[in-house]
């Protein structure tokens, strides 16, 4: 049995979820998002609270049954609270700078790496070190954090590189003399 999928959503005042066919339309305070999940799948709303239903214990719509439950649980949460990733840049000379709509990153290369911000998404640059992608999409937040990363990961011997603000990277011992 699917925990994950078992658990009632309950909507927060003033998000509004509708179904039609086989799609799924999430309206809250800070915008609207849309997913369209299996059609074997059932979503029910009753009042305030929304549930998932899938029609037998098959080991595809067990999996189906959890991850629609999660997608829909993850858009109340983003059209009512949002989503926020805070990156950090760690190095000598690296800093980040938003023109536009364009994020621009000075990370020990060459040349300076351009990165579109993705619609949807608003990034902010407080310190020219510091770096904050909010939105309300989960999967959108997470993925253009991710692709910020993974211009320069984290290294373990001098810590240098872009990291998330609660990233534990591990360090290493380096060589040792005689």
């Amino acid at each position: 049995m699917s925990r994950i999928g078992k658990k009632p959503i309950e909507l927060p005042q003033g998000v509004e979820v509708s179904v039609e066919g086989n799609s799924v339309t999430v309206k809250g305070p800070k915008g609207s998002l849309e997913f369209s999940f299996n059609e074997d799948m059932k979503v029910l709303i009753d009042g305030n609270i929304v549930t998932v239903e899938r029609p037998s214990e098959t080991k595809t719509h067990r999996t189906l049954h959890g991850t629609t439950r999660a997608i829909i649980n993850n858009m109340v949460v983003g059209v009512s609270e949002g989503y926020k990733k805070q990156l950090k840049m760690i190095g000598v000379g690296y800093r980040a700078l938003l023109k536009g709509n364009t994020l621009v990153l000075s990370a020990g290369f060459s040349h300076p790496v351009e990165l579109e911000v993705p619609v949807g998404l608003t990034c902010e640059v407080p310190k020219n070190t510091d770096i904050i992608i909010s939105g309300i999409d989960k999967q959108l937040v997470g993925e253009f954090s991710a692709n910020i990363r993974a211009v320069r990961p984290p290294e373990p011997y001098l810590g240098k590189g872009i990291r998330y603000v609660d990233e534990y990277v591990r360090r290493k011992e380096g060589k040792t003399a005689k």
